[in-house]
């Protein structure tokens, strides 16, 4: 598989090869669905909260008498048919929410999603992202020089100054290759990997 080696201006040049095992691999919609939702269920907190009917704020005195009203029975304001009753069945702080999802599973998943990047040309090479100092407006002004506007960039080590500089701007995010998980790969239109992570990529997954 070839991906295309792009300068700091943007512009393609020579094309740098990589491992088919890792980016030439068939689309699989159902394994990838299954591998991003699982990551988007893993990473919830799981501390909602809700209260039954005796933890809600209430009265037990009998709203009105038995017969002769024509109203239903009530006999205490908690009931869950009344408004702010309690929950028949509430939502506790101690719902799991984790999805198990194999190692296999996972890097052919990712797999998957790199190989389908590669095929729509939303996946390019750098040879390296630098800024020269923490400033957003340098990252910004040479993002926008290289018509991207939506990237993940997936570095092999993280620079202070890439880090820093991209961290206000919402449709950037700066990586390691450990660190590329299926969610961002997903939502970000390009992704950016610098040779160095690439070759990390192809030691991880192939």
């Amino acid at each position: 598989m070839e991906l295309k080696l792009l300068n700091e201006q943007g512009q393609a040049g020579a094309a740098v090869n990589a491992a088919d095992t890792v980016f030439g691999r068939d689309y699989n919609e159902a394994l990838i669905h299954q591998i991003v939702v699982a990551y988007a269920a893993n990473a919830r907190s799981g501390n909602r909260k809700q209260k039954d009917r005796e933890e809600v704020s209430h009265t037990t005195k009998k709203p009105w008498r038995q017969k002769g009203t024509g109203r239903a029975r009530a006999g205490m304001s908690s009931s869950p048919l009344w408004r702010g009753g309690g929950r028949i069945f509430p939502n506790s702080p101690d719902e799991n929410f984790t999805h198990k999802v194999n190692k296999k599973m996972h890097r052919a998943g990712i797999c998957s999603i790199f190989s389908q990047l590669a095929r729509e040309d939303r996946l390019n090479v750098i040879e390296n992202l630098t800024v020269e100092a923490p400033k957003t407006k340098l990252l910004s002004q040479k993002l926008q020089g290289m018509g991207l506007d939506s990237v993940l960039v997936i570095t092999d080590t993280i620079d202070e100054n890439l880090l820093l500089a991209s961290r206000n701007l919402p449709n950037v995010l700066v990586v390691e290759p450990k660190h590329a998980d299926p969610m961002s790969l997903v939502f970000y239109k390009k992704v950016l990997v610098t040779k160095a992570a690439l070759a990390k990529i192809e030691e991880m997954y192939a």
